[in-house]
């Protein structure tokens, strides 16, 4: 699937980079094509000045010639019409006069003949096709030719990144992989350790610690596999899962002395992915502790009515200076807090992806509440 993304990518620059060329080319193609009609023009009107010398002359041979019969010299490129001096016609090669405006002409006057033929007109009817499809062709062959150059060119320069790219991707996946087991024997050690001795509290630090690296290894593994794996929907309890989340982030909360106060509604249910509906809820929790005031608390809510359901954390906590770049990859309120500011920009992804509604409500020094709406 990324090799068919990654084509479709360099095809689409090759197209963008020749529908340039082309464009570019299409000035001189247009001088020349002026160029080439202006010549077409003046052989035609060479070759019609050609036909009528050789008509003036077969009729002024004619007046020596004995012979009662006279052979018109006919042309299969040329009209001619020839009138006496009333201006009728006395003889022509078509039906009709063609348009002078799509054609080339020249009248000549005869002198005295046998015919009684004062005026000579001849008309030659342009076409241009020829050109046009000969710009049209070379146009489109020097397009298709910059088109495949093009493609080759950029096929090879990024051969080199996209190589580099797949070593990093596989370090970075088997780094992923070897780092979730230690953390796991970890957190698992850890808690064991805390059950025997609930008063230790180096031992509740070190266990925060590890489940603050779990945190952010699951918002960096999503992020490198969002694009490669499918995450397929199913009906998850969102009830019983909010619950279990908040159980989770418990020692986090009373780390800072502070309370997650539960209003959780029973008995929904919600058909969502579940690493994705775990990617809202831990990252609006985490943020909401991480940036809230020692002893205060965080209230959780869910709750639903006949058309939505509705998630909700509020803290109170410093409030957010700004809410329109919260959820920019990279942005943090403050850097003091640490986090890589990838958070909050998976939490948008995920919401746009499942037309989840996202509602941030916040005042400086009082707090904020991020709202999810799910229709």
């Amino acid at each position: 699937m990324q090799d068919l993304i990654n084509k479709k990518h360099l095809f689409k620059l090759s197209f963008v980079y020749s529908f340039l060329i082309i464009i570019l080319i299409c000035i001189p193609a247009y001088f020349y094509m002026q160029s080439e009609i202006q010549s077409y023009k003046y052989n035609q009107a060479s070759q019609l000045e050609q036909q009528g010398l050789n008509i003036q002359r077969a009729i002024y041979d004619f007046n020596n010639s004995k012979s009662d019969i006279f052979y018109f010299p006919k042309s299969f490129s040329f009209n001619a019409y020839v009138y006496d001096k009333n201006d009728k016609i006395i003889y022509s090669t078509a039906n009709k006069i063609l348009n002078g405006n799509n054609a080339i002409l020249k009248k000549y006057s005869l002198n005295e003949n046998r015919l009684k033929a004062k005026t000579l007109l001849l008309i030659k009817e342009l076409n241009f096709k020829k050109i046009y499809l000969k710009i049209s062709l070379l146009t489109i062959s020097m397009g298709i030719f910059v088109f495949i150059s093009a493609y080759i060119i950029l096929k090879q320069t990024i051969t080199p990144y996209k190589k580099a790219n797949s070593y990093l991707d596989r370090f970075f996946n088997d780094a992923m992989h070897e780092i979730k087991t230690p953390l796991g024997i970890l957190q698992l050690n850890l808690e064991l350790l805390e059950e025997k001795d609930k008063k230790a509290k180096e031992i509740k630090r070190s266990l925060n610690a590890v489940k603050t690296l779990l945190l952010t290894y699951e918002d960096i593994e999503y992020m490198m596999k969002q694009k490669r794996v499918s995450y397929t929907k199913e009906i998850v309890d969102f009830t019983i899962f909010l619950k279990q989340r908040v159980d989770m982030f418990e020692s986090l909360a009373a780390s800072k002395k502070m309370k997650l106060k539960r209003e959780i509604k029973d008995n929904i249910f919600l058909e969502i992915n579940r690493v994705e509906l775990q990617r809202i809820i831990d990252n609006t929790i985490s943020n909401a502790i991480k940036y809230s005031d020692e002893s205060s608390e965080v209230i959780i809510r869910l709750n639903s009515n006949n058309e939505q359901i509705i998630f909700s954390v509020e803290d109170f906590g410093k409030g957010i200076k700004d809410t329109t770049k919260i959820f920019n990859r990279y942005h943090r309120e403050e850097s003091i807090k640490g986090g890589f500011g990838i958070g909050l920009n998976i939490v948008k992804n995920i919401c746009e992806k499942n037309n989840i509604k996202i509602d941030v409500k916040s005042k400086l020094k009082e707090g904020s509440t991020f709202i999810y709406l799910f229709s």
